[in-house]
């Protein structure tokens, strides 16, 4: 008797622990498994130690403000993090406004399809997806629109899983995916029919050199919208909790510093462009974008022990629970920023590149 209870009590932990893992373990669109987990690029053996050369960029603050700099802070980054985002999180890196009615994942894809409809994209055109990550909005984006959209992104890990994505969808014929620094892209001048970035420049050092990149890329006449990351009219540089949050979601994030609202509209005419509208998609009657935070708390918990375990077993790489608890504390430090309204991921610009170069006079104003 006493071997039959044995028998069934492992028997029920075994299928405990793989409903845990291939049931609840897959991401929002399957794109990963808990037992998938990776570093990226990074072999299993140094996540840990990447993990803490990350951090100790923070030690040198000044170090992250140098355009040299950032590929590998944000490289560094992305290995860490990609897989436990597309597992945890799914294939679209960014936040959205929740929609009463709607799931998570379709106020996902209207906010991405509002971006391409803003420019005006159509099928024939050549679109620039400015920090595309593992390129759920370019693959959502080439759906609605048919048009051939060309993502880049700094880490060789996300333009391997964008591809794989890309193709599974149907969709490698519209979607490319390059490997590079937007802030030196391999595109021809007056290249692109139009571009986007959805809380992508938010990690390069100054706006204006991203901003002066995709205005060279761009046709003239041709429009860019970006979704930004910033603190509002209602950050107080003297208010401790209101620099707690957002130092907190710099480090969580790999942000060289968070720029406010009001820098974006300058920084875009600064390098030549028209500004043809501005508003930050957060606001009311926007539902509250950190609702998914909120909920994800239970989840949260759920995946953290699954992180714990597969590390423990050697599954997944040792720092991986290192990595989900960063994320977990930069969520909590998210959703204050929202709660206050002192910080935005959807700061929203809409940008037209003139259909003829500023005068010398003009671009000195």
């Amino acid at each position: 008797m006493d071997s039959v209870a044995i028998f069934c009590t492992g028997a029920l932990l075994a299928c405990g622990f793989y409903w845990f893992v291939w049931i609840l373990g897959p991401a929002e669109q399957k794109g990963k498994r808990a037992v998938d987990l990776s570093g990226g690029s990074i072999s299993a053996e140094k996540v840990q130690d990447n993990y803490k050369q990350y951090w100790s960029f923070f030690r040198r603050p000044k170090e992250i403000e140098k355009a040299e700099k950032v590929p590998d802070f944000v490289d560094t980054f992305y290995n860490l993090v990609t897989d436990i985002y597309e597992w945890g999180w799914g294939q679209s890196f960014h936040f959205s406004p929740s929609i009463r009615g709607k799931s998570h994942r379709d106020a996902t894809r209207l906010h991405e399809e509002m971006a391409v409809d803003l420019i005006g994209a159509k099928s024939g055109d050549r679109i620039l997806d400015v920090g595309c990550g593992v390129g759920g909005p370019m693959r959502a984006i080439a759906a609605h629109s048919s048009a051939n959209v060309v993502g880049i992104t700094i880490n060789e890990y996300q333009v391997k899983r964008a591809r794989q994505h890309n193709k599974k969808a149907g969709l490698d014929s519209l979607c490319e995916v390059v490997c590079g620094n937007f802030l030196q892209m391999p595109f021809a001048d007056s290249s692109f029919d139009g571009a986007y970035s959805i809380e992508a420049t938010c990690h390069a050092p100054k706006l204006e050199e991203v901003y002066a990149e995709i205005f060279r890329v761009l046709k003239p006449g041709s429009l860019y919208v970006s979704y930004e990351w910033v603190t509002t009219d209602k950050y107080r540089a003297e208010n401790h909790e209101h620099v707690e949050i957002i130092q907190g979601i710099e480090r969580g994030d790999a942000l060289p510093g968070l720029r406010n609202y009001s820098d974006i509209a300058e920084t875009a005419r600064k390098v030549g462009f028209e500004v043809v509208k501005e508003r930050d998609l957060a606001k009311p009657p926007a539902l509250p974008w950190w609702t998914r935070l909120k909920m994800g708390r239970i989840a949260y918990w759920r995946n953290h022990i699954l992180v714990t375990v597969l590390a423990a077993l050697g599954i997944a790489p040792k720092g991986t629970v290192d990595v989900h608890e960063m994320l977990f504390k930069t969520a909590d430090y998210l959703t204050r920023g929202g709660d206050t309204g002192i910080f935005t991921p959807m700061h929203m610009i809409l940008c037209r590149k003139p259909d003829s170069p500023p005068s010398a006079s003009q671009a000195d104003s």
